[in-house]
């Protein structure tokens, strides 16, 4: 399991972060996202959306729970937040196994759909607008990833 902290300072910085992990994500990947209200998580999705090469503004999936984006993959925007409890089949489960990055705010409400393999992202607010972002990667192409953008 490898770790990595990153710090940003603006939206823009922090747009620019997750450029560079949209442009160096595979098919298939999983990106958990945790963080309080206002932490950045959306900010950040922009910023991978921009990496994909998608065209379309991104916004948060909290009263839809579910957005999808399309650019050099497919790009599944699910929040759990609104999801404690609910145990019915929302089809989430077919999206993991397609070609495209899923990103999950709020997971630990959807504990079901989260696979072996994984990338997880606590993001803090700190003072002064500045964020950091702590990576864990459980799996060896998201080890890779981290490399790919320290």
């Amino acid at each position: 399991m490898k770790e990595l902290k990153i710090y940003t300072n603006t939206a823009e910085e922090t747009r620019a972060l997750g450029e560079k992990i949209g442009s160096h994500v595979l098919p298939n990947m999983v990106i958990l996202m945790e963080g309080d209200l206002g932490a950045g998580k959306t900010t950040l999705t922009q910023g991978i959306a921009r990496g994909l090469h998608i065209a379309r503004n991104v916004t948060s999936p909290t009263f839809t729970i579910l957005k999808v984006y399309h650019g050099d993959m497919p790009l599944y925007h699910i929040d759990g937040y609104r999801l404690e409890g609910i145990s019915q089949d929302l089809g989430f489960e077919e999206l993991l196994d397609d070609d495209g990055l899923t990103i999950i705010e709020w997971a630990q409400y959807l504990e079901e759909l989260i696979p072996e393999e994984y990338l997880r992202l606590d993001i803090h607010l700190l003072e002064e607008g500045r964020r950091e972002f702590a990576f864990t990667a459980h799996g060896e192409k998201y080890e890779d990833l981290l490399e790919a953008i320290k």
